[in-house]
């Protein structure tokens, strides 16, 4: 069995209500749905959206690849599933990260979003992880360190420069460019309205399909940095798609996301 030497992974969120009400709005003792809903409203009134800063927010859905040092996809998994809780989704998160090694982190956007969320979390749960905050080393060799791409490499801040410009469009336009179906019945801004009805399958399923997104993306900047062939990275996503043959009848989202599969239109002769 190949050992895992990447993990990409995607979180989905959703905010603490009892905290937003407690701190946003003291003393007028306003229940946690109401009080994100208020909270929501009056970030819809100055911005473009309404969701909450991740301060106040808890992980709720992790799905993480498992990706071998040739790039093959070895397996796809949901954390806590299908109990989602919280402080459960967050040890396991980094209880697994040491299990495999210390493997690469990847992610699209989780140096601003993910990496900071998970962070909190181990500290709102008492969780231990000294092998990621290991301040004692030289800056350049801590895992948390803004370009230390082989803990965590971020594609986004790949495909920016590290922040040097910003990525209009986001995961969804990436995968897209590439063929393969991005944002499709969900979107990241529904995942509270989801929760609060009880729809943590749909919210998992949305996570999944994400982290197949974020997979296919990494394939291409190692084509980019030289690392693959075109003809070896359309060889991986070939395998990663029977892949998904395999298991589709199990699991809704693969089906889903095969039914709107697309493929890189190649514009180089043969």
């Amino acid at each position: 069995m190949s050992t895992a030497r990447y993990l990409v992974f995607d979180i989905e969120s959703v905010a603490d209500g009892e905290l937003v009400s407690r701190l946003r709005y003291p003393g007028e003792q306003l229940p946690a749905q109401q009080a994100v809903r208020r909270y929501r409203d009056e970030l819809l009134e100055k911005f473009e959206s309404d969701f909450i800063p991740y301060t106040f927010q808890v992980p709720i859905s992790i799905a993480i690849a498992k990706v071998a040092a040739d790039y093959r996809l070895l397996d796809l998994v949901t954390l806590d599933e299908p109990q989602f809780r919280s402080h459960v989704i967050t040890e396991h998160f980094w209880r697994g990260w040491e299990k495999y090694g210390r493997p690469t982190l990847v992610s699209f956007n989780g140096r601003t979003f993910d990496i900071p969320l998970l962070e909190l979390a181990a500290f709102r749960y008492g969780i231990s992880v000294p092998g990621w905050f290991n301040l004692s080393a030289k800056s350049f060799e801590q895992p948390r360190n803004r370009y230390n791409i082989e803990a965590h490499f971020d594609l986004q801040e790949l495909l920016t420069n590290f922040g040097s410009t910003r990525f209009n469009g986001g995961l969804n336009l990436a995968a897209n460019l590439l063929g393969k179906p991005g944002k499709m019945d969900v979107q990241g801004h529904m995942v509270q309205d989801l929760f609060d009805a009880g729809k943590l399958a749909e919210i998992n399923d949305y996570c999944r399909c994400d982290v197949l997104d974020t997979y296919f993306i990494f394939l291409r900047t190692r084509v980019v940095l030289g690392q693959l062939s075109l003809d070896e990275e359309q060889n991986l996503i070939s395998a990663a798609k029977t892949w998904l043959e395999q298991r589709a009848a199990e699991i809704a989202a693969y089906r889903s996301y095969l039914e709107r599969w697309g493929d890189w239109k190649n514009p180089w002769p043969n």
